[in-house]
């Protein structure tokens, strides 16, 4: 192999939950990605809705005996000294497929090579390499601190368990939102489609008496269509005097599905140069799309139908390459109040059709 040297680094990234049109859900996951060159190694998958074993919503102790074993302080989980580098966003369980890589040590130098998709307790590299993926060889120094930061973290969250106990919410990994608004039946079923994904979900009319340590709870904001602008401009005010920075967004429609894109967009305060998803503009009979990276996109449309009940519309689902894309909107999924939900495995988008 070369001997040139690969760039590694960790960063914070999210598996989008979402509610689906025939009912189902897909959870939210949020996790340590893996940053190879200055670039997410998993945006060097064309089309895979998956995490990396660094999952934010797992106990302490398993996240540190998974840093141990990408350190090689410990024996690789996999025959052949495979690790897992990208699994199941769902269950992790193998039997999915996984993207796994054999890593050892050149020297004081780490390598990860013979990437291969595998489903079962052996890969065969021949048949299910994933050609052109590596190898990678990383700086020893930079890679134990990358890891061993996210270790000594990990390690300072579970000895705060001992202390007042094994719960998730105390370790905060679990993303939490405020709805704001007086439509309580709207903002109940969004909570529990909220819930059903993996997201917290709190309803209050205002934040008049919320102490700022309980502000601290939440990454997202979303106002009700029925609360004025100076309540919300009271509840963005609450937030700013407590020091915090959240996303907002103001609910478009009550549509469930729609409004849950609304919050996974809100959520979503990560570096544009780590989306796939960079723009989406709804107009003129197309929906207008802008990619960094070859992924798969999915485009919905919705609309508000007769008594208010919203209508959803497949667009289009399929690979997009790095660039702009325009894609031709049905002239009956968006007429009337309609908006447009653009996604990928990481990212989200709404806009509403401008007439």
């Amino acid at each position: 192999m070369s001997g040139a040297y690969a760039t590694f680094a960790l960063a914070p990234a999210t598996r989008a939950g979402a509610v689906l049109g025939n009912g189902d859900h897909r959870i939210h996951r949020d996790y340590t990605d893996f940053v190879v060159d200055g670039r997410p190694l998993l945006f060097r998958l064309r089309d895979l809705d998956a995490v990396s074993p660094l999952a934010s919503d797992i106990p302490p102790a398993i996240l540190t005996a998974r840093i141990r074993a990408l350190l090689l302080e410990s024996d690789a989980p996999l025959p052949g000294g495979r690790h897992i580098v990208y699994g199941c966003p769902e269950c992790q369980d193998l039997a999915c497929g996984a993207v796994t890589a054999v890593i050892a040590r050149s020297g004081d130098d780490y390598v990860w090579r013979d990437f291969a998709w595998q489903t079962g307790a052996h890969a065969d590299p021949r048949l299910d390499g994933l050609h052109g993926m590596g190898p990678f060889r990383f700086d020893g120094t930079g890679y134990r601190a990358a890891l061993g930061a996210l270790r000594d973290r990990a390690e300072a969250t579970r000895e705060a368990d001992e202390v007042h106990g094994a719960d998730g919410e105390l370790r905060g990994t679990r993303p939490r939102v405020l709805l704001i608004g007086p439509r309580v039946a709207v903002l109940a079923r969004l909570a529990a489609a909220l819930r059903a994904i993996g997201i917290g979900a709190d309803i209050a009319h205002d934040t008049d008496d919320v102490p700022a340590g309980e502000l601290r709870a939440y990454g997202a904001v979303v106002f009700g269509l029925a609360v004025p602008r100076r309540e919300r401009a009271a509840v963005r005010r609450s937030f700013a005097r407590a020091g915090l920075d959240v996303g907002y967004a103001d609910g478009l429609a009550p549509i469930v599905p729609l409004l849950v894109a609304q919050v996974e967009q809100a959520l979503d305060r990560g570096p544009l140069e780590r989306r796939r998803l960079t723009r989406l503009v709804a107009a003129d009979g197309a929906a207008v799309v802008e990619v960094t990276s070859a992924c798969r996109v999915r485009l919905t449309a919705y609309r508000l139908g007769r008594l208010s009940r919203g209508r959803d519309h497949e667009v289009f689902d399929g690979v997009l390459e790095p660039g702009r894309h325009r894609v031709a909107l049905v002239p009956g999924a968006v007429r009337g109040r309609s908006f447009v939900v653009a996604s990928t495995a990481g990212s989200v988008l709404v806009e509403a059709v401008a007439r």
